[in-house]
């Protein structure tokens, strides 16, 4: 592999007299395809016998004769009747989802034809801060492909019901709005606050709004009422949160952006396409993202384009998909004269491939360089030094034992009615289910024949001890066995879901040991370990290595039982609290349908 130096690339005006003079036929081109057949997204066709020109990292001539661009040096690339299609962009995402550093996430969707990502570090700013989106927004600058930072606009993500390990304000949004690389506000996930006209959520608003930036969505309530019109009434331009036809076509209607996810535990694709295949909306206001993919999901299966092929399974036009993971993408986050087509003066971001519909990506080019070619990345990008600091984040203050994982029932009772979390696989919301558990010694215990197993959520970021114990059901574990996580969406503390309140400490001191991740416990012995030393979010290693761990996690859960599809994904969403119906936080359980604190016994008032 050859070092790809990150070179700033010249701004359009100032690449402007190059461009002229090679459109023109007066200077020679870096580039030039030939034979292809060209994608337009703007116009929806294909242009067969088309040649391409790119100099300065930009297209100069799109057209159906470029031998006048031609020079002695120019490269030339015989496309060989291949389709020409502008690199994907991935409109919501966050790069921790895929365990991996921005430098390794783009290492590992180069090859899959992903040359943009509008990434939201929300992630790390619930541990580190703004310190922590800073260190993103710097190892995303250097990367050959483009990264455009949204600033993290909920750390919390619900004020007052879990405490994270730092929190941002509006004078943070405003400093980050300067940074050269921020493109937005991320996701606004305090949907309550804005429709409650909180001060601090509007001034975040309102702080990126006179930046001129866009303001990210996240709207996770089925009520299409007088709520969600006060929400978008707030500034939100999309959302990714929709689930159903119902949800993307109110977005739309309102004048939003609908992005429909494919992520590596979301499909929320095919149950809200029908919006454009079969109620014939316009899909100019559609984007496809993926929003959380983990590393196994990149290395196995693919990036954006596993989304676009998805997408086109379920009905959807292939040139339509393509407009949704390019154009309509660049539009949304006012790039339309920067990138996301094949159009003079934008980005040289394209994929060679000889299928629309399947779409094997056999060569990508970012910035008039070829970057991969047959899924084998071709260049090693610049590496980003990150501080040891960001390696030490993982802060239990003790040493657990079983005993931290202990229920106390109700005083004299031999059963307990109790509050489940209930996880639906494929989908990021809960389900606030009950079940009546039998009381040991005083104890609640769980009841594997239920499919009821014990959740804690334990304090890693200050170092108080404090761990918080409840039910969960939808993963099947048998037998003695425990996962821990210290990915645990959004306030990233610990979360240990067992069977065994022993194995539960051995994972969770596991993690306290290694800086943090994810790990297996069966019967007292550890099965899988996946290390994410960085801000315990994150690992420096290479995808594929990453991958291969996290393979090994995924066959270890099986062992202890778990068949549902990317459990794994479902036990990192356990903390969220913006998401209906029931979830866990620091504070205790929570119920996200009326955004309070509950008790884990039924009828028990707090």
């Amino acid at each position: 592999m050859s070092i790809q130096k990150q070179i700033p690339l010249k701004t359009w005006p100032q690449a402007a007299p190059v461009l002229v003079s090679v459109a023109a036929g007066r200077a020679p081109a870096d580039m030039v395809i030939t034979n292809c057949q060209w994608v337009n997204v703007h116009s929806r066709e294909v242009l067969p016998d088309s040649q391409i020109a790119i100099a300065e990292g930009r297209f100069a001539y799109c057209g159906s004769d470029a031998s006048h661009c031609i020079g002695p040096e120019t490269e030339i690339i015989d496309a060989k009747g291949q389709f020409a299609v502008p690199g994907l962009c991935d409109a919501h995402m966050h790069i921790e989802s895929g365990m991996l550093t921005p430098g390794q996430f783009a290492r590992a969707v180069i090859p899959h034809g992903t040359t943009t990502m509008f990434t939201d570090p929300h992630e790390i700013a619930n541990v580190l801060g703004l310190y922590g989106v800073r260190l993103m927004h710097d190892d995303a600058a250097i990367q050959p492909v483009n990264i455009f930072t949204q600033m993290p606009s909920c750390a919390p993500s619900a004020p007052g019901l879990e405490n994270t390990g730092h929190e941002l304000g509006p004078e943070d949004v405003a400093e980050a709005m300067e940074w050269p690389g921020i493109i937005g506000l991320g996701e606004m996930m305090n949907f309550p606050g804005v429709i409650n006209g909180d001060e601090k959520m509007l001034a975040e608003i309102a702080a990126t709004q006179n930046a001129g930036k866009t303001v990210g969505g996240h709207y996770a309530s089925p009520d299409l009422g007088p709520a969600f019109s006060a929400y978008v009434a707030g500034g939100p331009a999309d959302d990714h949160e929709g689930t159903c036809e119902a949800d993307a076509i109110a977005r739309v209607r309102q004048g939003m952006r609908s992005m429909m996810r494919l992520g590596s535990a979301w499909y929320d694709v095919e149950s809200q396409i029908t919006a454009i295949t079969e109620k014939g909306l316009d899909s100019r206001n559609f984007i496809l993202c993926t929003d959380d993919c983990h590393s196994g999901t990149l290395v196995n299966e693919g990036h954006m384009n596993r989304v676009v092929r998805h997408a086109i399974a379920c009905g959807c036009p292939p040139l339509v998909a393509l407009q949704m993971a390019t154009i309509n993408t660049a539009t949304h986050f006012g790039l339309e004269r920067e990138l996301g087509s094949i159009t003079p003066g934008r980005r040289a971001d394209v994929i060679l491939t000889d299928d629309l519909s399947s779409l094997p990506i056999n060569r990508v080019i970012a910035r008039g360089k070829t970057l991969a070619m047959d899924g084998v990345l071709l260049v090693e990008q610049d590496s980003f030094d990150w501080p040891d600091d960001v390696r030490h984040t993982v802060k239990l203050g003790k040493h657990l034992a079983a005993a931290d994982f202990e229920i106390e029932a109700p005083t004299g009772a031999n059963t307990a009615r109790v509050k489940v979390i209930g996880v639906v696989e494929n989908q990021a919301p809960t389900k606030a289910l009950k079940a009546e558990l039998e009381v040991r010694d005083g104890l609640v215990e769980g009841d594997q024949a239920k499919d009821v197993c014990q959740i804690a959520l334990v304090e890693r970021h200050r170092a108080t001890g404090g761990v918080t114990n409840a039910f969960v059901s939808g993963f099947e574990y048998k037998g003695d066995c425990a996962v821990a996580s210290t990915v645990a969406h959004d306030s990233h503390h610990m979360i240990v879901v067992g069977t065994s309140r022993a194995d539960m400490a051995l994972a969770a001191n596991r993690l306290a040991e290694v800086g943090g991740g994810v790990c297996v416990f069966k019967d007292g012995r550890e099965l899988a370990l996946v290390r994410l030393p960085i801000a315990g979010l994150m690992s420096d290693a290479p995808a594929e290595q990453v991958a291969a761990d996290a393979d090994r996690m995924v066959a270890a859960m099986a062992e202890c039982g778990a068949t549902i599809n990317n459990g794994y994904m479902q036990h990192s969403l356990l903390a969220l609290v913006v998401i209906p119906a029931l979830r866990i936080s620091d504070v205790g359980l929570i119920d996200v349908t009326t955004f309070e604190r509950v008790s884990l016994f039924d009828e028990v008032d707090l």
